[in-house]
């Protein structure tokens, strides 16, 4: 199966969380997990990372700590995502070498020309829908997929309300993973393990 999701946890993790996650991963369709906590003591961030560290190990998928590039050594993760307001790209990268590293891009083509300067391993464009974790976040045209695809050789991420109905019109664009979280840890209508199955 094509592994064409990029997971972002939700904002808060509870203990049923982590039985969610390994049953979430074991369908196969994930190739990123991301643990976004931003507001959080250190300790308690490095106790969750662990237990998370383990679950995608066990089921072959890359983790990847928001914006703490200096904690990605510590939870043994794979890289780190970073917003344009994260800090220095550039420290980051230097701090992360070999390490997979992330670049939110918003709507602009210049960010991600930046991005790709920095040595990003992928760039991250949204929000492309109305979205839940970030609803004051600015919209981008999903034209600007064709754009960055012609001008810029590096995996595409999309983000920002995308479900299982917009997903394909993404990909068919030229994305090559689709970032989501929202509709499968607040899903009021199906359990996580139902929702990620229907991303394929």
């Amino acid at each position: 199966m094509k592994k064409l999701v990029y997971l972002i946890s939700p904002n808060e993790i509870k203990k049923q969380f982590y039985d969610d996650l390994d049953k979430v991963l074991s369908f196969g369709n994930v190739k990123f997990f991301q643990l976004r906590l931003k507001k959080i003591k250190e300790i308690n961030f490095l106790r969750i990372a662990k237990k998370i560290r383990e679950i995608t190990y066990k089921h072959k998928v890359k983790f990847i700590i928001n914006d703490k590039y200096h904690l990605v050594s510590k939870t043994r993760a794979d890289g780190c995502h970073m917003g344009q307001l994260d800090g220095s790209i550039k420290i980051a990268k230097k701090k992360l070498k070999n390490k997979i590293l992330g670049i939110t891009c918003h709507d602009s083509i210049e960010l991600a020309k930046k991005a790709v300067k920095y040595k990003a391993n992928y760039v991250a464009f949204g929000s492309f829908f109305k979205s839940k974790l970030k609803p004051r976040a600015r919209k981008a045209d999903a034209k600007i997929i064709i754009e960055v695809k012609k001008k810029i050789k590096r995996p595409i991420v999309v983000i920002g309300g995308i479900n299982n109905l917009n997903f394909k019109k993404l990909i068919k664009l030229g994305a090559k993973y689709i970032a989501i979280s929202s509709f499968i840890w607040d899903n009021p209508k199906l359990k996580p393990e139902i929702a990620i199955k229907k991303f394929k």
